[in-house]
C-alpha cells in the first residue's frame, strides 16, 4: 500500500508541476462549457418560441435538451483530451531511462501501475468537477433532475477510466509520448465507432460489434439508466487493459 501511495503522489507532483496539464484542462473546460452554453441558448430559445405552441412546451425538458447531450459532448472532449494525459506514464520513463530505477525500487509492478492509475483518475477527476458549478448555477433558474446527472456522472467516470487504462497501456509499449497519444487515440476512436459497422457486419457479428462499442454502453448512463451490463463491461474493459500493461511490464525478465 505505501508503494501505491509514494507512486500515486509522485505521479501527482510531475503533472501538477508541467504546464500541460494547465493547458489540457483549460481546452476541456472551455470546450465544455461553450458546449454549456450552446445547449442552454438553444433551450431558451426553444423555450421563447413554445409560449404560443403548447404542443412545444410540452416536450421541453432540462435533462433532454440540456444534461443528455452535454454528457456525450463531454466524452468526445475526453476522447481527445485523455490519450494526452496519459502519453506520459511510462513513454517518459523509458525514454528519460528512469524506468530501470523505478524497477530496482522495493514496490511491485502491480503497486506501480496501481499508482499510475489511480493517480490518472484523480487528475481526470480533478478536471470533471469544473464542469460541476455550471449545473450548479443552472439549478437556480430551473428544476434539474439530479438522478440524471448522477447517472451521467458516473458513465462518464467509467468510460474516462478506460480511456485511462488503454492509455497506460499503449504508454508501456513505447518510448515516445506522441506516438503513446496516436496510438491511444486511434484504439480509442475505434472502439468508439466500431458498433456502426454493425449494419454491414451481418446478423451474427453486428451485435457483438455494438457491445464492444464504448459509447453504446453511456447511452443509458446519459439517460438516467444505470444497468449493471454497462457497469460490467467497463469494469472488463478497464481491467484487461490494466492486464496487458502488467503482462508488458513483467515481460522484461524473459526479454532479458
Amino acid at each position: 500500500m505505501r508503494g501505491i501511495i509514494a507512486i500515486f503522489k509522485k505521479e501527482l507532483s510531475v503533472t501538477f508541476s508541467s504546464s500541460i496539464f494547465y493547458a489540457g484542462t483549460f481546452i476541456f473546460l472551455l470546450l465544455s462549457g461553450y458546449f454549456f452554453y450552446s445547449n442552454a441558448a438553444l433551450f431558451s430559445l426553444l423555450s421563447f418560441q413554445a409560449r404560443g405552441n403548447p404542443f412545444l412546451s410540452e416536450k421541453l425538458n432540462l435533462s433532454d435538451m440540456l444534461v443528455t447531450p452535454l454528457f456525450g459532448q463531454l466524452s468526445i472532449v475526453l476522447l481527445l483530451m485523455l490519450p494526452l494525459l496519459t502519453m506520459r506514464t511510462y513513454a517518459e520513463e523509458e525514454k528519460l531511462g528512469t524506468i530501470e530505477l523505478l524497477f530496482t525500487y522495493p514496490i511491485s509492478d502491480l503497486a506501480t501501475l496501481s499508482g499510475k492509475f489511480l493517480a490518472c483518475i484523480f487528475i481526470f477527476l480533478t478536471m470533471l468537477s469544473g464542469t460541476i458549478p455550471s449545473l450548479l448555477l443552472l439549478e437556480a433558474f430551473g428544476n434539474l433532475d439530479w438522478g440524471v446527472i448522477l447517472s451521467g456522472y458516473l458513465g462518464v467516470v467509467l468510460m474516462g477510466a478506460s480511456f485511462i487504462a488503454l492509455g497506460i497501456f499503449m504508454s508501456s509499449l513505447t518510448e515516445n509520448q506522441i506516438i503513446a497519444a496516436v496510438l491511444s487515440f486511434g484504439f480509442l476512436l475505434l472502439f468508439w465507432l466500431i458498433g456502426w459497422a454493425k449494419v454491414i457486419a451481418g446478423p451474427e457479428f453486428g451485435p457483438v460489434l455494438e457491445q464492444i462499442s464504448l459509447v453504446v454502453h453511456l447511452d443509458g448512463f446519459i439517460k438516467g439508466l444505470i444497468d449493471t451490463r454497462d457497469v460490467v463491461f467497463y469494469l472488463v474493459f478497464i481491467f484487461f487493459w490494466l492486464f496487458l500493461t502488467l503482462r508488458v511490464l513483467n515481460s522484461r525478465f524473459w526479454r532479458g
